[in-house]
């Protein structure tokens, strides 16, 4: 919105920074890191005095979770929240990608509400049911794919590139669109997959966003592009401004969420922030790398997946408990420990996705 300040400007004022994105980023970057801080705490009472006995702990999960009830839930409306106001505020309200972006974060946020809703009101660990969950978040990312599908460039349209080799391109056609369902679907269930511990979800987030970001910025510039070696798509860049909101809701919701956490992101916040990051990778073109800087979620999804179905084949299990966080706590390992190093390993993997734009 703040955009629009331009019209004010002779082209050598103070008004002329709103034309810049990185400009405005730093904004919404400083916009959603007050916010949180602002509101964090008000938030959390309110959660507290209306949920009572807080998110349902699991009676099979690790022993150490249950010192944990009482803790409320839907932390992720701080960062909605943030995110939200920042992007409203700083970005180009013409631009489709951030709207794209916008109706993909909302729309999952609300299915997770729902779902935290029914947890907290039932007392049990139940929410939505899957089957209704899966079917609506399978309407949000098809209407998405197809939407993002009609602002790529003619020559990329239900095309499929893969990192490094600017020159293949795989026609999917009408493909495109269930290939676009399971990034975005894939990506949010995978993160919520994630969340399970204190901290452990929302930093490899605001890494992956991070890595993201920059991504958008780059495929959004002409001459970053002939530079790179990476396909362009005009107005990606505003992106970067949506993923420097994430990044200061984030830290702001962070705050809170440090061990011992005051508040749980629940599924309102790791349903909404997955499913962006799906988003952003459809919009940019970049789905395959976003496997790599969310190489975490894909883990934490496929430990799931593998366990799930041994245990079926064989009776037997891969692993101590799934999704793998909680494997290694049934091994010992401290939670800030485990925490941390998937921190680390998230880092690492978001600086080889950013290796993917490959410099000529």
């Amino acid at each position: 919105m703040l955009y629009w300040l331009t019209l004010l400007s002779d082209g050598g004022d103070f008004f002329n920074l709103f034309r810049y994105i990185t400009f405005r980023a730093g904004g919404a970057f400083l916009t959603a890191l007050v916010f949180g801080f602002i509101f964090g705490k008000p938030l959390i009472e309110v959660l507290r005095k209306r949920q009572g006995k807080g998110q349902p702990i699991r009676d099979d999960g690790p022993e150490g979770h249950f010192a944990k009830a009482g803790t409320p839930t839907m932390g992720g409306l701080l960062i909605v929240g943030a995110l939200l106001t920042s992007t409203l505020l700083w970005a180009r309200l013409d631009n489709p990608f951030v709207w794209l972006v916008l109706f993909v974060t909302m729309s999952f946020a609300a299915i997770g509400y729902a779902d935290d809703h029914a947890k907290v009101s039932k007392q049990n660990t139940d929410g939505v049911p899957g089957k209704v969950r899966l079917l609506l978040g399978f309407l949000i990312a098809g209407i998405a794919g197809y939407w993002a599908a009609q602002y790529h460039p003619t020559e990329l349209q239900y095309q499929l590139a893969l990192p490094v080799f600017k020159d293949t391109l795989i026609n999917l056609g009408v493909l495109f669109v269930p290939f676009a369902i399971i990034v975005i679907v894939g990506s949010a269930n995978a993160v919520n997959l994630t969340d399970g511990l204190d901290g452990l979800a929302i930093m490899p987030v605001m890494i992956a966003a991070g890595a993201l970001g920059v991504i958008a910025y780059a495929v959004g510039r002409v001459d970053f592009t002939d530079y790179l070696d990476v396909h362009y798509v005009p107005g990606t860049g505003e992106i970067l401004i949506f993923t420097a909101g994430l990044f200061g809701g984030g830290l702001g919701f962070l705050w809170y969420n440090a061990p011992p956490a005051a508040v749980f992101m629940g599924d309102t916040g790791s349903l909404a922030l997955g499913g962006a990051l799906g988003a952003i990778a459809v919009a940019t073109k970049h789905e395959l790398v976003l496997a790599i800087v969310g190489g975490l979620f894909v883990v934490e999804a496929l430990s799931v997946i593998v366990q799930v179905l041994y245990f079926k084949r064989t009776g037997k299990r891969v692993f101590l408990m799934a999704p793998i966080h909680h494997h290694y706590e049934k091994k010992g390992w401290a939670e800030p420990q485990i925490v941390i190093r998937f921190w680390i390993i998230s880092l690492i993997l978001a600086l080889l996705g950013l290796a993917t734009l490959k410099v000529r």
